[in-house]
């Protein structure tokens, strides 16, 4: 009898992808969900950022945005300018709640991660 594979954790997933992403740099929802085969769970990345404020090691939730470069998360942050504040410290810019560069700082875990 062969054993079963144990069942994958998204969220953890999701954690150990986040904690990938360079410094000054962001990813999108989709990009993540997109990378972990997942394409049409964008929705349960921004779950799992939401619920990735205690993790340890730590998770640069700071660091998702959504496909525009909207800090769509802001508000789930202990202080609505909490996320902004932690990139702009990374050296993104940010305006109206918009990474400014957007294109430029993308990090697509595809891309990235792909041997």
């Amino acid at each position: 009898m062969s054993k079963r594979p144990e069942p994958r954790d998204f969220f953890q997933d999701v954690y150990d992808v986040v904690r990938l992403i360079p410094r000054g740099r962001v990813s999108s929802y989709g990009a993540i969900a997109r990378y972990l085969g997942m394409a049409r769970s964008s929705r349960m990345v921004g779950w799992a950022m939401n619920a990735s404020h205690n993790q340890m090691p730590s998770v640069p939730a700071h660091r998702v945005v959504n496909r525009r470069g909207i800090l769509s998360g802001k508000h789930h942050f202990s202080n609505p300018l909490e996320m902004q504040q932690r990139l702009e410290s990374e050296g993104v810019l940010v305006e109206n709640d918009c990474v400014t560069r957007f294109d430029e700082l993308f990090w697509d875990p595809g891309r990235e991660l792909s041997p």
